[in-house]
Formats: C-alpha cells, sequence, structure tokens
C-alpha cells in the first residue's frame, strides 16, 4: 500500500492504533499473527547438497566414466588421480557457492538490533524483531531505521537512504503525504528499514516489518534470481555433453566394426577403451580451474578480489558495464564548486587559500551556520567547513571569537537554518527561500536595497548553478535581533555544491569504450545531476527516468536500452528490469555498485562488482567481483586480465582438443590395421605430460592487446571457428605425421610393433611441445615471454625420457630409442611446424577480424 499518499490520522486509523502506540497485549497478538520483524528464506540448500551438486555437469560425467575405465583396465593410480582432480574441481565449486549463498545473512545483519517504542502509553526499548505494524516507534542521530515507517512528526529529521535509493543527499523528512507515484528516494512522508537517521529526531507508525519492507523486497529478489553461470561455464557444459555423447558413439561404433571384421571380443573391449581414454581431455576441469585461480591471484594484486572463479573468464567477456553513481564513478562526499556573490562568479577550487572579502563572508556564515566539522556531519555541512578551510579561514578561532548564542535548526518544513551570534543572525537554506525573506543585498558597496532586477539575476544564477548539477545554498545575514531574525536579511550569495566525478573515471570509461563495451549509469540521483555527470564522464546519452522505465513494456524498454545508458531516479526493481532488458537484448552485463539497493542487480547481472569501501556487506556478498580500492579503473584492469585468462584458456583447449581428436584418429586408423598402436596406459600418460606442467603453463601467459578487441559473443561458445580450424588443422596434420611414421617403423613387420608404438608415443609428445607454442602465436602472445613454460616443456620432457630409460618402460610398452630414433622425430616435427604455422595462420586471421578499427 502507498502509506506515503495517506494523511496520519488516517494511517494510525487503518492500523488501529495512536499516537500513544498499542497495547502490550495487542502487539504479543500481531507478533503472532505477522511473525517477526527479520529478514527469512525460503530453506536453503544443505552445504552436502552444494557439494553434490558440484557433479551434476556433463564434462564431469565424462570424467567419472573416465575413472570407471581406467579401473577397467588396471591403470589405478591413474584412476586415482583423476579423481583428485574430481575432488578439487568439487570442493572450489562448493566454497564458491557456500558462500554466494549468505548474501541474505548480511542484509539481516542490518536489522537494528533494539529500538525505542510506545506501547501502553509509555516509551520503553524492545528487540526490534518483536515490532509489528501499528507500534510508534521513537528514533533521533544515530540510530538505524527497524522497520518501514510512516512519519507522525518531525524535528529537524534527516535520513541517510543512499544505501536503499543511492541518493548521496541526507533527505530532509516531515509527515505530510506525498503524491501516489512519488520515487522512493522522494517520499519524505516515510522512512526505510536498515537507512541510517544522520539529524534530528522522529516519531512514526510502523506500517510494513519483515519481508514486507523494502528490504524484505530486495531479499526476495536477491532469493528469486537465477544464477545464469558465465560463458565459459556453459560452453564447458556445452562441450562436456558434445564429448561424453561423441565417446559413447564412437566406442559403440568401433567395437560393431572390429567384431564385424573378424576381430577378437577383448581386443575390440581394449581398442573402444583407447579411443574413448583418447577422446577425454582429463585435465581440463582441472586446468580450467587452477587457470582461473591464478587470475584471481593476479586480479587480487591489482585490487579486484574475485568471490567466484569463473568470474574472471566472465569480466572479460562483458559488452555493458552499468553502474552506480554515487561512490563508484563519483567520490561519494560532497564538495563546494562554486561562490557568487553579487554579480560575480567563483570557482572556490582555484582561490588556493586566499579567498576575497566578500566570499570570505559568505564562506563565515557557512562555517558558523553550521553543526559539522571537516570530518563529521551532515555531508552538506562538511563540505562548507572544508570549503572554508581551503579558502584559509581558521573555522575553530572564528566559532571560538564568534560563539553561537542562539539558533533556530534546520527542517524540511522550514528549509533553512539560522544561528544567533551576539547581535548578528547568519541564516542558510533553499535559495528561493532565503531570496524571499531578504529585502537588501550583499554588494562590492555594501548592502543595498534587492530590486526586482537583483531578483531575477539571482534566479537565474541559481538556475544556471542547478544546470551545472550543483546543490545550491543561499546565504544571507541580519546585523540586528530585533523583530523576527529571518526576516528582512541581506543577501550575500550563492554556494553550489557537487559529488564529483573521480579523477581516472573519464579515461578509464574512455578505455572501456575502446575496447567496444557501453558503460551505462543507473543511480537514485534526480536526471539534472546524472546527465552532467555522465556527459563530464564521457557517458553520450540521453536520460530516462525510473518513472519512465516503469511506464514501459518490457518490449519497449528492450528497445530504449540500446540508445539510452544514463538512467536516474532508478529504484531496486527498475535496476533489474535494465539489466534484464540488456540480457534479453544479447548482452552480457556488468553491474557494479555499493549499496543494499544495488545486491538484486548484482546477483542478477552476468557478474556483480561491489564496491570493497564503500559498500555494503549485502553488496559483496551478492557479487562476483569487489573493487578493494572503490576504483573504477579498476574495472579496466579486470576486464583485461579477464580477457587476458579467457585467451589463455581458448590455448590450452585448443592445444588440448587438437591433441584429442589426433590420439582418436590414429587409434581408430591403426585398429582398422589390426594394431592397437597407443594402448590406454600410453593415451594416459601423453594426456597427463601434456595436460599437466605445459598446459598450467599457459594459464600464466600475459597476453596480447586484448583491449583492442570487440567482445566475444556469448553464443558463439569457446569453441568457435577459430579453434575449430586451429583443432581440425593441427588434428589432422598430426594425425598424418604419426600415422606415416608408424607405418614406416611398422615396416611390414608384427615384431617390430614396440618399436613403432615408442615412435609414435613419443613423436606426438614432442610434436605437442612444438605445438605449444604455435597455439600461443595464435592468439598474439610474445614468443618468449613466459619462463614458466619452457620449464615445464623441459621438467614433461625429462618425466618422458624416464620412461623410456628406466625401468618404468616395462609397464608402458616401450623400448629404447637411439639417436637416430631422435634425429627421425626431429625431422618429422621439422616438416610439420610449417604446417602448423599455416594453420594458426588461418585461426589467428579469424581472432584478427573481431579487432576493433582504431
Amino acid at each position: 500500500m502507498d502509506w506515503y499518499t495517506e494523511p496520519e490520522d488516517d494511517v494510525t486509523e487503518r492500523l488501529e492504533t495512536t499516537e500513544s502506540g498499542l497495547s502490550a497485549t495487542e502487539a504479543a497478538d500481531r507478533l503472532e499473527r505477522e511473525g517477526r520483524n527479520e529478514l527469512t528464506a525460503d530453506q536453503r540448500r544443505s552445504p552436502l547438497w552444494i557439494f553434490l551438486a558440484q557433479f551434476s555437469s556433463a564434462l564431469i560425467w565424462v570424467l567419472i566414466g573416465a575413472v570407471i575405465l581406467s579401473v577397467a583396465v588396471g591403470h589405478l593410480v591413474d584412476a586415482v588421480l583423476i579423481a583428485v582432480i574430481l575432488l578439487a574441481n568439487g570442493i572450489f565449486g562448493f566454497v564458491q557457492e557456500y558462500r554466494a549463498e549468505q548474501s541474505l545473512a548480511a542484509l539481516q545483519e542490518l536489522a537494528a538490533p533494539e529500538v525505542t517504542v510506545r506501547r501502553d502509553g509509555t516509551e520503553g526499548t524492545v528487540d526490534a524483531t518483536t515490532l509489528v505494524p501499528g507500534d510508534v516507534v521513537v528514533f533521533s542521530q544515530g540510530d538505524v531505521v527497524p522497520a518501514d515507517c510512516r512519519l507522525l512528526g518531525t524535528d529537524s529529521l534527516e535520513v541517510d537512504e543512499a544505501a536503499l535509493t543511492g541518493e548521496s543527499v541526507p533527505v530532509a523528512k516531515a509527515p505530510e503525504p506525498v503524491e501516489a507515484g512519488t520515487p522512493m528516494a522522494e517520499r519524505t512522508s516515510m522512512v526505510y528499514k536498515g537507512t541510517n537517521v544522520t539529524r534530528g529526531r522522529g516519531v512514526a507508525v510502523v506500517v510494513e516489518t519483515g519481508m514486507e519492507t523494502a528490504m524484505g523486497e530486495i531479499a526476495t529478489s536477491l532469493l528469486s534470481a537465477k544464477d545464469e553461470g558465465t560463458p565459459l561455464q556453459r560452453d564447458l557444459d556445452s562441450l562436456g555433453r558434445k564429448l561424453g555423447a561423441g565417446v559413447a558413439v564412437l566406442s559403440a561404433v568401433v567395437v560393431g566394426l572390429l567384431l564385424a571384421g573378424g576381430t577378437e571380443p577383448i581386443q575390440a573391449a581394449l581398442t573402444a577403451i583407447s579411443l574413448a581414454v583418447a577422446a577425454v581431455p582429463e585435465g581440463l576441469p582441472a586446468v580450467v580451474t587452477l587457470t582461473l585461480a591464478l587470475g584471481v591471484r593476479r586480479m587480487a594484486d591489482e585490487n579486484a578480489l574475485v568471490r567466484t572463479l569463473p568470474a574472471v573468464e566472465g569480466l572479460g567477456s562483458v559488452d555493458v558495464v552499468c553502474t552506480d553513481k554515487t561512490g563508484t564513478l563519483t567520490e561519494g562526499e560532497m564538495h563546494a564548486r562554486r561562490a557568487w556573490v553579487h554579480d560575480e562568479t567563483v570557482d572556490l577550487d582555484g582561490l588556493d587559500g586566499a579567498a576575497g572579502e566578500r566570499v570570505g563572508d559568505l564562506l563565515e556564515i557557512g562555517a558558523l551556520c553550521n553543526d559539522a566539522t571537516t570530518e563529521d556531519g551532515d555531508p552538506t555541512e562538511v563540505a562548507l567547513v572544508r570549503a572554508a578551510v581551503d579558502c584559509g579561514l581558521d573555522v575553530d578561532e572564528l566559532r571560538e571569537t564568534r560563539p553561537r548564542t542562539d539558533e533556530r535548526p534546520f527542517s524540511a518544513e522550514r528549509k533553512r537554518m539560522a544561528t544567533v551570534h551576539d547581535d548578528v543572525v547568519y541564516v542558510k537554506g533553499a535559495p528561493q527561500v532565503i531570496l524571499d525573506r531578504a529585502d537588501r543585498v550583499q554588494t562590492a558597496d555594501g548592502p543595498e536595497p534587492l530590486d526586482d532586477a537583483d531578483r531575477e539575476r539571482i534566479r537565474e544564477r541559481i538556475e544556471t548553478f542547478a544546470g551545472d548539477a550543483l546543490r545550491v545554498l543561499a546565504f544571507a545575514r541580519k546585523d540586528e535581533t530585533a523583530g523576527d531574525i529571518e526576516d528582512d536579511l541581506v543577501f550575500v550569495g550563492l554556494v553550489g555544491m557537487i559529488d564529483p566525478a573521480r579523477e581516472e573515471v573519464a579515461e578509464a570509461i574512455a578505455d572501456t569504450h575502446r575496447a567496444g563495451i557501453d558503460v551505462t549509469m543507473i543511480t537514485g540521483d534526480n536526471a539534472l545531476t546524472a546527465g552532467a555527470i555522465a556527459e563530464r564522464i564521457g557517458i553520450d546519452s540521453p536520460v530516462l527516468t525510473g518513472a519512465e522505465v516503469e511506464a514501459m513494456d518490457d518490449a519497449t524498454l528492450r528497445e530504449r536500452v540500446e540508445d539510452v545508458s544514463v538512467f536516474a531516479r532508478a529504484e531496486p526493481s527498475h535496476k533489474v528490469r535494465i539489466l534484464e532488458a540488456l540480457q534479453e537484448a544479447g548482452h552480457t552485463v556488468a553491474m557494479t555498485g555499493d549499496g543494499v539497493n544495488d545486491a538484486p542487480a548484482l546477483k542478477h547481472a552476468d557478474i556483480g562488482i561491489a564496491m570493497g569501501i564503500r559498500g555494503t556487506d549485502v553488496a559483496k556478498q551478492a557479487s562476483d567481483v569487489i573493487l578493494l580500492d572503490d576504483n573504477y579503473a579498476t574495472i579496466r584492469s579486470a576486464i583485461r586480465r579477464g580477457r587476458v585468462i579467457f585467451d589463455n584458456v581458448w590455448k590450452f583447449v585448443a592445444y588440448l582438443l587438437s591433441a584429442n581428436a589426433a590420439e582418436v584418429a590414429i587409434v581408430l586408423g591403426a585398429s582398422l590395421y589390426g594394431y592397437l598402436i597407443l594402448p590406454p596406459v600410453q593415451l594416459l600418460w601423453i594426456n597427463l605430460l601434456t595436460d599437466g606442467l605445459p598446459a598450467l603453463a599457459l594459464g600464466t601467459d600475459p597476453g596480447g592487446d586484448v583491449m583492442a578487441r570487440e567482445p566475444r559473443d556469448k553464443d558463439a561458445g569457446i569453441v568457435d571457428r577459430s579453434m575449430l580450424t586451429f583443432v581440425g588443422g593441427a588434428g589432422l596434420t598430426m594425425t598424418a605425421l604419426m600415422f606415416g611414421l608408424m607405418l614406416w617403423a611398422l615396416g611390414g613387420a608384427a615384431s617390430r610393433t614396440p618399436y613403432a608404438m615408442t615412435m609414435v608415443f613419443t613423436g606426438f609428445v614432442v610434436f605437442e611441445f612444438a605445438k605449444l607454442y604455435v597455439v600461443r602465436w595464435t592468439r598474439d602472445t610474445p614468443l618468449l615471454s613466459n619462463r614458466w613454460l619452457a620449464l615445464a616443456v623441459g621438467a614433461s620432457l625429462a618425466l618422458h625420457l624416464a620412461i623410456l630409460y628406466t625401468p618404468l618402460s616395462q609397464y608402458f610398452g616401450t623400448v629404447p630409442l637411439a639417436l637416430t630414433d631422435w634425429a627421425i622425430l626431429a625431422g618429422v616435427v621439422a616438416v610439420g611446424t610449417p604446417v602448423l604455422l599455416v594453420v594458426g595462420w588461418l585461426s589467428k586471421r579469424m581472432v584478427g577480424a573481431a579487432v576493433v578499427e582504431a
């Protein structure tokens, strides 16, 4: 119900209460009916269920099949190794999901533990969770609002609602009703659960509790948000399903063909097992997980804390960043930027500690008619004190020599504040209010009558300041205390304040635009402020308000989000609708934010990015990435890191799949000749050797100029045309070379089978090491930029030599190779590498086609 539109008497009557509050008995009855004033969740998954869910993807099932096959062929060591990979992957996933589900707990911690309530006609303190609709509560400066309440009375009440609405300035509250349809940030007759009282006192009646509050709606939205997964997660799951189906079909076909051709059943079964083992990239999940983990560590060094591993890759694929304004694009603090004294506009930032006499008088009023210090108090008043200090005034000494003897505090109704210092009155407040109460204006020649022409010039200056997104305050004085101290004022001047954009934001946004990424501002501030800030930081867009979004159907909103990048007066539900419209239009969306109001959008976004310093616990728990320095420029670094990580994942997936394709082709081709040229143990060793250290070393590649590309199409999949070209070309090249090597080594004599097996076995390993450098070249990675890769290749080659020249050879069915054999293998690599380079060039051209025109 729109409680903010109802008169106070109607509200209390509807809730069957009075300003004296409920009786204790009635409150207990309502608590029984309505439930406790707390945020509750639907039944949540147990830790065991979350852990078991990590083993539900198709690729994981393929790996489980590989474990079973390894046991079936008697290779328990391989089975254990693969099982360890599975377990490590499951633990990583469990930790990520379990932590992500803590966002609701952070919401619950926002509840005020105790509150002053009127019951049975007296005031007392109760647990905030026992509040019920109809309770009358009392709060003052420093309190947390315990429930959604309709105000009954106020005394200079101001509430900081930034965490809920995004509004950077505390809102003055008053009990008078406001019009239906008023945005939440302007509902001055209401206070909301979880917001903070920054000034004054208030008496209010509780109208909503628990999950029915605005905070409860956010909690409900968090619970209903679907985890869509990142593009890489979806790609790997799709790849796993295809591999699983392919293994089953291929094994069945080969067994059928071999049996039809007279092959012994045991031999046919062993061949089918070899094909299955060859087709499964056992190391893929582990390499992906560990590569992402390395990315997490590097991003933490760059002030971006990643809470979920897949977000590293997902951040690099976004094409729209939706961001809040306050504290994210701006500094989150008010600054006095500009002053006006009769017919003279002064840039306060450029005074450098020396204010002129009339500007100094203006700033003195701002410092004396003020309850703040440079560190504490209302943000607007803090800005005025800091401006006075920056312009050379000693505020402490000023306040000591001109002590306050009387005051009239600010209130929403009066829209002004007055302080008396002996026989001088200082006043500040809303410009039109002060102008209406003034009859003179301070000029360079002293006070002069304030005529209509002067009033019009002042109004024009007020509009000019407001048009530049400045919040405007007027200042006046009275040199006597006779009569009403707030009448017959001398109008001294104006000060315009703003929460300015961060210095580094404009450059960061320019860089993200260069990378093909749109930046959309979604803020609770008014349209004028939002548009002005957007223009200053390089977002050129018309402005839509939350009310306009509310009036649109989903189809219309989908069209508008394509050409509008600034949304003002947006509420939590609007943010989620905007995000969903962008996602439905095919975009991969990242959302940045710091307040409770951002949590649903952070949860719904493909990648949620929370601010680490100003961010609430709710926002952090709902996010995938936390910016430790609250610096928007860190997003630029994180996006680049994400793209580099995806390139590295692409490289080793292409590397692994091309090897698996060649292994399958060789096993299948050799079986038609009656040979099992690569038995399961050798295939597992090849996969372990090449999928292990070298593939992991690829994950440390520094990457090329990835920010010169458009974001990848999230629907294209990691196995794109470029990868298929490389996998197919490299697979065919390796198959042809290894098949030729097999035929040459066999020489038509079955007795040469162990020698032929050893040559093909070793040829595969050596050729894979050469292919590593070709696949890196396809993604513009400098040749000698990764010392870890060289070490990994050397270590893997040493392990393979141990298989050939130690007693371990009996377990692999190999024989020692002579120097002439190594020369032959070197010749095979020399012949195959130029062909691989041609394949890599074709693949590289397909990547280059997506490069952004500079």
